[in-house]
């Protein structure tokens, strides 16, 4: 045993500091689990799941952090294989296998197999082409990825460059990449994976008109192979590789692709809701445009929900650490006896993060509000009603926006506020803000996709004007409808005393600001360029307006929480409204009272909030942190990983400058450059 092992830390430790935390608080951290998870059977699961991933040596964590990105690839891509078969031994559905991955923590090589490829063919394929696909995707038979953006191309599909031609003759469309700009690029499980891929480009039909010209009729989706499926090379006429480090995402092989004249199938061009005659080469369109859009619109619903559970990681790990860490005594405490404060004692440290942690709250809410939403949309529109479509394409736009940029600047604001050690490995958040700094720019930048959501509501408040007077046809309509109504004699909102009011002015906002894009766009003819930073901030302030009206309607409508525990996440709701007006300086006769209202709030939340984050029931295996651990033993584990588990320490450097050996005793000389 060495002179280490019979160190321990300095009292009160971080186990007794937790203990103590959670004493001080009368939540039902059960009860407050159950009801955030409600219906969904999500910690059930999780415990289930996890204590099968718990025996496999392969889904270890502890050294990952220190291996190089070929080997993390390998790695990702051992355990992808490795999940796929614990569902089949186990029995597992598709939602204990997301599960997993979740547990996981990391971008699976396979990722986008069981996401964007199986949702498209699921949501897009005609019955023809889901029972002759489905069965393979499911059974792993196929590996597939969802190739959309481009070198030259990201959020604008419309510009993608790929063309698919078709050729009546043969009855096959050709598939090609006129410039290097129309390379598939980024594409996830792409780069060294997928043998399939589901490719969006552009097809262009010959015109009946002009000999040799040819028709476009937009950027489709098909269904092609890419690799051979015995030796996994691309077949001739494809080109495919990885497209190196990124700033996260170590795991996954994002990749690019190129095609000269690659010849597939009619049966390739998904056709639920579009078609393509082989006899007469007559395009039919689909009936809502929407529709083309259906993958993006189920991939930004699931980044709402997933930016929930990220910040929650997040906030996890920064509150129980700043529990624990004590640094400086109480400069108005006359005991010299007394021990330094706890940081989470700071006032400075509770406004950054109990705010983050009431956001938290609100994107879980929000984020199961739209999974149920999408559930329910996506039925109607199996049976032919396609109502719901722009609302939710619009919803999911821009709370897709919104919510990453919440999450992203929330994970580094918890890594600030855990000072010298958040900067660490051993924080936990090395790696997840690393990937998540992705979030904001994939499945379309957050500065652009708030377009979609302004257009819709500007198309909405030109209808509502049109039709004052009428009878509201829906929500949104009613909403706008009644600004109209009132917009002229104003309202007032008690914001401070009455939290349906809170609920009320955001709405109000929203409306009166999608008002005035309206008015600018529409009624002055304003350019669209001109306008896109007031767009921005309305699809913000829309969605500011669901996320507080999901938080408030979903907490005051259930019936499963104890009173004085409701009170306290009632506090954080008020507090998310609250430093939500003050960032945006909302217009409102309280402006100047949210300040001591806020302090009063931290102060209330105070004793609450280890025992508020353990609610969420976060395992330690995915939270992956030594400062976070849920038993408090954060300085055993940070020395442990820096002593026991760090590589680097094996190894005996040699320092003369004048010798050219770098490991003590090897003789090698030969300079790191040569074997690069």
């Amino acid at each position: 045993m060495s002179f280490p092992d019979n160190l321990k830390p300095k009292e009160p430790s971080g186990a007794s500091l937790l203990a103590r935390e959670r004493q001080q608080s009368p939540i039902a951290v059960d009860a407050l689990g159950a009801h955030i998870f409600a219906g969904t059977g999500f910690l059930a699961r999780q415990a289930r799941v996890l204590s099968v991933m718990a025996a496999e040596p392969l889904l270890d964590k502890s050294r990952q952090q220190q291996l190089s990105r070929v080997d993390r690839v390998r790695l990702g891509l051992a355990r992808g294989k490795l999940l796929r078969r614990l569902q089949a031994r186990h029995g597992w559905d598709m939602d204990d296998y997301h599960m997993a991955a979740y547990l996981l923590g990391e971008q699976s090589p396979y990722r986008l197999h069981v996401g964007m490829f199986r949702t498209t063919i699921q949501e897009q394929a005609s019955d023809a082409q889901r029972a002759y696909w489905m069965p393979r995707v499911d059974a792993w038979e196929v590996t597939g990825t969802y190739s959309q953006t481009e070198l030259g191309h990201g959020s604008n599909v419309r510009g993608v460059e790929l063309e698919a031609r078709w050729d009546p003759a043969a009855k096959e469309f050709v598939v090609h990449s006129p410039t290097l700009t129309a390379a598939k690029w980024w594409n996830g499980s792409l780069g060294r994976t997928a043998n399939h891929a589901v490719l969006m480009a552009q097809l262009m039909v010959p015109d009946p008109k002009r000999k040799g010209e040819y028709v476009s009729h937009g950027p489709q989706a098909f269904i092609a192979q890419i690799r051979d499926a015995k030796t996994h090379l691309p077949l001739e006429g494809i080109v495919i590789g990885d497209i190196g480090v990124k700033i996260g995402f170590a795991s996954m092989d994002n990749g690019y692709m190129l095609f000269d004249q690659l010849r597939i199938p009619h049966s390739a061009l998904l056709s639920r809701y579009v078609q393509l005659d082989p006899e007469t080469s007559v395009f039919s369109k689909s009936p809502n445009a929407a529709l083309s859009y259906g993958t993006m619109t189920s991939i930004r619903t699931v980044l709402v929900e997933e930016a929930g559970t990220h910040l929650a990681r997040a906030v996890t790990i920064a509150i129980r650490y700043t529990a624990i860490r004590q640094q400086f005594k109480d400069k108005d405490s006359q005991d010299p006896g007394r021990d330094e404060l706890q940081v989470l004692d700071y006032p400075t440290v509770q406004y950054r993060l109990f705010p983050l942690l009431a956001a938290a709250f609100a994107l879980q809410y929000t984020g199961k509000v739209m999974r149920q939403d999408y559930a329910k949309t996506r039925g109607e529109v199996e049976q032919g009603n396609l109502d719901g479509l722009a609302v939710m394409h619009s919803h999911s736009s821009g709370l897709k926006s919104l919510s990453t940029e919440i999450t992203n600047a929330g994970i580094e604001t918890c890594r600030r506020a855990m000072g010298g050690h958040g900067y660490g490995s051993g924080s936990g958040l090395v790696e997840m803000q690393k990937d998540y700094q992705a979030k904001p720019i994939l499945e379309g930048d957050n500065w652009m996709i708030t377009q979609q959501t302004s257009s819709f509501l500007i198309k909405r408040m030109a209808a509502a004007v049109e039709t004052r007077g009428e009878p509201a046809k829906d929500q949104t309509d009613a909403q706008l409808k009644t600004f109209l109504d009132q917009k002229d004699q104003g309202r007032a909102f008690d914001i401070l005393n009455n939290d349906s009011d809170i609920q009320e002015s955001f709405r109000w906002r929203a409306a009166s600001m999608t008002y005035d894009a309206y008015k600018a766009r529409v009624v002055d003819k304003k350019k669209h360029n001109d306008l896109l930073i007031q767009f921005h901030k309305l699809s913000h302030a829309h969605s500011s307006s669901i996320m507080v009206a999901s938080f408030f309607t979903t907490l005051t409508s259930s019936h499963d929480l104890p009173p004085e525990t409701k009170e306290v996440v009632l506090d954080l709701y008020r507090l998310f409204a609250y430093t939500a007006i003050q960032a945006e300086s909302y217009e409102c006769k309280d402006l100047d009272a949210l300040p001591d209202r806020i302090q009063a709030l931290l102060a209330r939340i105070r004793p609450h909030a280890v025992k508020l984050v353990d609610a969420w029931q976060i395992p330690d295996y995915l939270l992956d942190s030594a400062l976070g651990r849920y038993d408090g033993n954060v300085y055993d584990d940070l020395f442990n990983r820096a002593h026991r588990l760090n590589p680097l320490n094996d190894v005996v450097f040699n320092p003369d400058y004048k010798d050219d050996e770098i490991i003590k005793g090897s003789g090698e000389r030969k300079p790191l450059s040569s074997k690069l």
